[in-house]
């Protein structure tokens, strides 16, 4: 795992929060909603989800290089009960080059 460094300026985070107990669901909660239940094979209705986006993001320590940068996002999402997160990456995945990192055993997700 490496992380993130917005140091010299460049990229950005942001966050967006759906609570969706008793109110329509907008597309992207209803998107998460059907991965959910795709990748599980049951039913799921999310009452609140949160989408974190790292956009442009270069890796520590970007002193050395801001060239490469990549855009992920986590979501998080319950209903109540059971909780989830999604990992997205752009297309091509991570294109941090991990021979540059401080640490080259690099995993990318969580555990």
């Amino acid at each position: 795992w490496d992380n993130a460094d917005f140091s010299r300026g460049v990229g950005t985070t942001f966050y967006q929060e759906f609570s969706t107990l008793n109110t329509a669901k907008p597309p992207f909660v209803r998107d998460v909603e059907a991965k959910v239940r795709r990748y599980l094979r049951s039913s799921y209705s999310a009452a609140w989800t949160l989408k974190i986006t790292w956009e442009k993001a270069p890796a520590y320590a970007a002193r050395t290089d801001t060239r490469k940068t990549v855009t992920y996002q986590a979501v998080l999402t319950t209903d109540g009960f059971r909780s989830y997160v999604l990992m997205l990456y752009q297309d091509g995945g991570m294109q941090w080059d991990y021979t540059r990192l401080t640490s080259t055993n690099v995993l990318i997700g969580y555990t």
